[in-house]
């Protein structure tokens, strides 16, 4: 360790680049990992608010909450339970009455009897209670504008809706929720009061006595099969894979090109009986403390970022999850190091000498 570590100080350039390199693409590699993060939890927030198992939805509607309906029918030969709660689903663009501004939401009607409405969070305001009355995710009021009281509409024809409650971590597909009465979003999304269709039915508990038409997910299932969830997580993994690979080899070809200068160096240290062993820890321990080093430093640049980016970005940091990804950035590091003790070991003092 010694040895490396005066050689580092003497060689500050040259350890210096690669410790650069290591700081940037470590970086790179926290920033995707809290945006993976952050994207991967706005898809889904709201549906592990619920904490269900399974969801009941329309055979047809190939697990998409937007494309599914149960009517009034099917919604006969399944049983209600105090672990069971109806969800009407809407997509919808919601106006500020004020300053005429389009939010893209998802509205979901719940009904005030069941237990998704009795375990909403309410940061600000209250539940709704009367008709017209509506909570919204704490984004729609930091990031467009919007306060208690508001007065707000969800498209064409739409009725006005008051802002009563303001909840917390409530996103689906990336877009704010808002929760209003079970009447009031069935009226308007089929435009008929005296239709009580819903969308779906979210469970704690097993559903066997399914309708015809009909199928169960579990929750894993639905939320796998939310639009674009998969294919961006796949897309960030493969991105952050990549880069821990680039690490390994560019830390492989900087060591080993190191490596190649300090070969009369290293015969010199064998004439005078020096291990293996010895010379090899000397690579190895390079690579660590840059690696270590490196991931601090981006670490902190990463904390920075975090501090600065406007709650607009979708940027979560799991503290597991950096470390984890530190971890695997160093036995990269540690990877690549190994690549060139080959050289090492073969080295003949009397071939390097004498030639």
């Amino acid at each position: 360790m010694f040895l490396s570590i005066k050689e580092m100080k003497k060689n500050k350039l040259r350890y210096g680049l690669i410790g650069l390199v290591i700081i940037l693409i470590a970086y790179l590699i926290f920033v995707l990992t809290a945006l993976a993060n952050g994207l991967s939890s706005s898809n889904r927030q709201a549906i592990d608010t619920w904490n269900a198992s399974n969801i009941v939805l329309n055979a047809d509607a190939n697990g998409s909450l937007n494309q599914s309906t149960l009517t009034s029918k099917q919604l006969k030969s399944i049983k209600t339970s105090k672990s069971r709660a109806n969800i009407t689903q809407l997509s919808a663009n919601v106006q500020n009455l004020k300053k005429g501004d389009k939010t893209g939401a998802q509205i979901l009607g719940i009904n005030k009897q069941q237990y998704i409405y009795n375990d909403l969070n309410i940061v600000k305001g209250r539940k709704f209670k009367n008709a017209k009355e509506v909570v919204v995710d704490q984004s729609l009021i930091n990031e467009n504008h919007y306060h208690l009281g508001q007065l707000i509409n969800m498209g064409n024809n739409s009725p006005k809706f008051k802002i009563v409650g303001i909840t917390k971590n409530a996103k689906l597909n990336v877009a704010p929720v808002i929760y209003g009465a079970e009447n009031d979003i069935q009226a308007f999304k089929f435009g008929n009061d005296k239709v009580k269709n819903i969308s779906a039915i979210v469970t704690k508990d097993k559903v066997t006595n399914l309708a015809s038409g009909t199928q169960v997910l579990s929750i894993n299932d639905f939320i796998q099969k939310l639009p674009g969830y998969s294919a961006q997580n796949n897309t960030f993994t493969f991105m952050i894979i990549f880069l821990l690979l680039i690490t390994l080899f560019i830390i492989a070809i900087f060591l080993y090109v190191l490596t190649m200068q300090k070969i009369p160096f290293f015969a010199v240290m064998k004439i005078q009986g020096i291990a293996n062993s010895y010379l090899i820890k000397n690579i190895v321990s390079q690579a660590v403390i840059l690696s270590v080093i490196g991931v601090a430093i981006s670490g902190g640049l990463t904390l920075i970022t975090a501090l600065l980016m406007p709650a607009s970005v979708p940027m979560t940091f799991n503290t597991l999850l950096i470390l984890g990804t530190a971890l695997l950035l160093v036995v990269m590091a540690i990877i690549g190091a190994i690549i060139p003790m080959r050289t090492v070991t073969k080295i003949d003092p009397a071939t390097v000498i004498g030639g």
